[in-house]
């Protein structure tokens, strides 16, 4: 995964994904789905696969202040005091250059977002389900091991495992060291950058893998599940007993790795991610938002039903919950509990964490389909809407913080208190309409 960090100007941070060669590519985190900016952070000990924040400042361009041999050449001593040895620092860097590629990949800042409509669409295609149900019949004994020993769901392992690499149909082409070197040296994220290099240069000193075949995404993510250094460190397993932790070319190692994660995340063996659901007539939209959670009971007698309008299952009652609108109020709802939390901490995204429940539904055998319309005609805002909607709420009296064009937890709170003074759903999704409303435009 992890980049998932994630993405963007930054749109694309250090949790880059790697695009499949087999599937189509669902750019993941790449794309802030339903404005959802999602940014790469320091990890902390509880480990993560794509650490991220939804709020954060625009970082600008600083250019290195010394050449990249002379950076190097202070790194090796750093290297070195924090146990690197000389020969293995010497060996990864070798040849290595800044990667211009990486620098602007670093720096860009797309300029529109993808809806969540069309992100499913592609994340939970026919073909990603198809060749999800064979990989799961080719590795069967492997999967079923790896279910068993880790009482994950071999289902949500495969899903994650297709949308990270199509099945490790593509892993990246970058050389982890020269990206990360380069990230170290004039990145966004120098600190983090240089984190993951040490981690990076730990591997290779461990002798799981050479630099040569140490692979990835421009950000450094590794392997058929995406793995950033330090999560790989932490998290990482040699289920397939050959004495290697090779997430790059074992099946085993690479899903085991990944159960061990969700595990540790939380993961609840059997326990479904949510449902959608149908939200009642005066529903106080406020509520919506992946952070207010309440037991299932306490949504249930707000009058939240399955979509169908069938009541939720008693036996889910005690768990806790949140409401989330991926398009806003005029799109589908859906109740997501600890297991779409515990994929969240794989990539702080809602809508990958839909898309892989979705498509890990779909492996079970299960309808995993939404069923309500998406408002598709609602487009996302681009970025510079998006900057120009925050200033104009900064500018209403509605603190949305730095009008960067990152949506995160500040602008969505001002847009719900906006919302709400003018009498529409407190959903906090940022939309065309609002704009206009707030430019004076009826």
């Amino acid at each position: 995964m992890f980049y998932r960090v994630t993405c963007a100007g930054l749109t694309l941070l250090l949790t880059a994904c790697s695009q499949p060669a087999t599937d189509a590519y669902t750019e993941q985190t790449a794309i802030t789905v339903a404005q959802e900016k999602t940014v790469e952070a320091k990890v902390t000990p509880q480990p993560t696969v794509k650490q991220t924040t939804t709020e954060e400042p625009e970082v600008r361009f600083l250019a290195p202040t010394q050449s990249f041999n002379a950076w190097k050449a202070d790194f090796k001593d750093f290297a070195l005091a924090k146990g690197i040895n000389e020969q293995v620092f010497e060996q990864a860097f070798n040849g290595v250059t800044p990667d211009p590629d990486v620098v602007k990949a670093d720096y860009s800042q797309p300029e529109f977002t993808r809806p969540v409509w069309e992100y499913l669409s592609s994340a939970v295609s026919a073909t990603r389900i198809t060749n999800g149900e064979k990989k799961i019949q080719e590795h069967k004994q492997t999967i079923d091991a790896i279910e068993q020993t880790y009482s994950v769901d071999q289902e949500v392992m495969v899903s994650i495992w297709g949308m990270e690499s199509g099945y490790g149909g593509f892993t990246g082409n970058k050389n982890v060291i020269r990206s990360l070197a380069t990230l170290a040296y004039e990145g966004r994220r120098i600190s983090f950058a240089r984190e993951q290099l040490i981690a990076a240069l730990q591997i290779l000193q461990n002798g799981d893998v050479n630099s040569k075949d140490m692979i990835g995404s421009w950000a450094g993510a590794m392997g058929q599940t995406q793995f950033i250094p330090t999560t790989y460190l932490a998290l990482a397993v040699d289920f397939d007993k050959d004495g290697h932790r090779n997430i790059w070319t074992s099946v085993p190692d690479a899903l085991a790795s990944t159960a061990n994660y969700l595990k540790t995340s939380g993961w609840q063996y059997k326990e479904t991610w949510g449902h959608e659901v149908k939200l009642p007539t005066n529903f106080n939209y406020y509520l919506t938002d992946i952070s207010t959670k309440k037991s299932v009971a306490d949504w249930s007698a707000m009058g939240v039903t399955l979509v169908n309008g069938q009541a939720i299952a008693t036996t889910e009652h005690s768990l806790q919950a949140a409401i989330i609108l991926p398009a806003g109020a005029r799109g589908p709802a859906f109740i997501v509990y600890r297991n779409f939390f515990a994929i969240m901490k794989y990539n702080n995204s809602t809508s990958y964490a839909l898309a892989v429940s979705l498509l890990m539904d779909n492996l079970k055998g299960k309808a995993g389909k939404v069923i309500s319309s998406w408002p598709v005609e609602d487009k996302p805002l681009s970025r510079t809407e998006r900057k120009e909607l925050q200033s104009l709420l900064n500018q209403h009296g509605y603190s949305a913080g730095h009008a960067d064009g990152i949506i995160g937890a500040n602008t969505r709170q001002a847009l719900r208190s906006y919302q709400q003074s003018i009498g529409l759903p407190a959903d906090g999704y940022p939309s065309h309409e609002l704009l206009n409303k707030l430019k004076g435009i009826h």
